[in-house]
């Protein structure tokens, strides 16, 4: 029997689908946490090239690209600086991407059993090589994701890989699902239902002291930026919300919508990244993605409703 999870009406859609296609909306919804692929375009997801029907970040390789870590094994517990390349169709480093909400590349960070999760941002060093500096916090099996669109490419993609922190690896038991998020005095409130195959409209609600927050700060050209990554393989789903900071139909907060399509049932771990009062916070989730779950009603264009990690 599937718990609900509630969360707001933020009248932001959008819509992103674990292997490819894409839709808009702008209402509400609600979010069943009981029990990727990423494209970034005017709906602001990320998703991977529509020609693959397999979910984001599984592959090391696709449609010519690699991603290549200069090293598969760091010291947990050490800032490290981490370097990678993103090989071309022709064996090269790419050396110009296409921007993806304000970044060229993004690198998303998370444990094998779903914890450590980190949303970064390299900075290029020179001949296609990109550094970021992070540090992994415990021993264990890391999952290490880049979604970009190289320049003149047909599509953006979402690769991955594994990366290794040595030492004795106690894996965690992802949460249950549960009715509130809280991280740093905020609570984040799901509404919503995941249905396998379907898109499932999620609003995230963000509260504080029991007050919404209605002055929720651009981050990355968004007022949200959710991951959602599938449990035991990690496929992975990025989605951003319809609407845009100061095109007068979007307000700041405090619900943020988002419409998601996730591949098979089973469970999945989100992640909200949100800026409120000049910082940074993720807010996690788990959900289960159930096929007897009623469908939500297909979002609606045009509304006008309105974690710490390394940057």
């Amino acid at each position: 029997m599937n718990t609900a999870i509630k969360l707001g009406a933020f009248a932001l859609g959008l819509a992103a689908v674990f292997g490819g296609a894409a839709g808009v909306g702008a209402a509400v919804g609600p979010i069943d946490a009981t029990a990727g692929t990423h494209k970034t375009g005017s709906t602001g997801r990320h998703g991977p090239n529509t020609s693959s029907h397999v979910p984001a970040g599984l592959q090391v390789s696709q449609d010519g690209y690699t991603l290549t870590p200069e090293t598969t094994t760091i010291t947990p517990g050490e800032r490290t600086d981490f370097r990678f390349s993103v090989t071309g169709p022709d064996g090269r480093p790419v050396t110009r991407f296409e921007p993806l909400h304000g970044k060229p590349l993004h690198l998303i960070v998370a444990r094998r059993d779903l914890s450590g999760f980190q949303h970064l941002h390299p900075t290029e060093a020179g001949g296609g090589v990109w550094t970021v500096p992070l540090t992994l916090p415990e021993p264990g099996p890391y999952r290490f994701f880049t979604d970009f669109k190289a320049a003149g490419a047909s599509g953006q993609l979402t690769l991955g890989t594994d990366v290794t922190a040595p030492g004795d690896y106690r894996p965690r038991a992802a949460p249950p699902a549960g009715q509130v998020a809280k991280v740093d005095g905020y609570e984040v409130k799901p509404t919503g239902t995941l249905v396998p195959g379907r898109s499932s409209r999620l609003t995230l609600s963000v509260s504080r002291d029991g007050r919404p927050v209605t002055d929720l700060e651009p981050y990355l050209e968004a007022y949200g930026h959710l991951v959602v990554l599938r449990d035991r393989d990690l496929a992975y789903l990025h989605v951003h919300p319809d609407g845009a900071p100061g095109d007068g139909r979007t307000r700041p907060g405090p619900d943020a919508t988002f419409e998601v399509e996730v591949p098979s049932p089973g469970r999945y771990r989100l992640y909200l990244d949100f800026q409120h009062a000049g910082k940074v916070r993720t807010a996690e989730f788990t959900a289960v993605a159930d096929n007897t779950a009623p469908p939500t009603a297909p979002a609606q264009d045009g509304g006008d409703d309105g974690h710490d990690h390394g940057h």
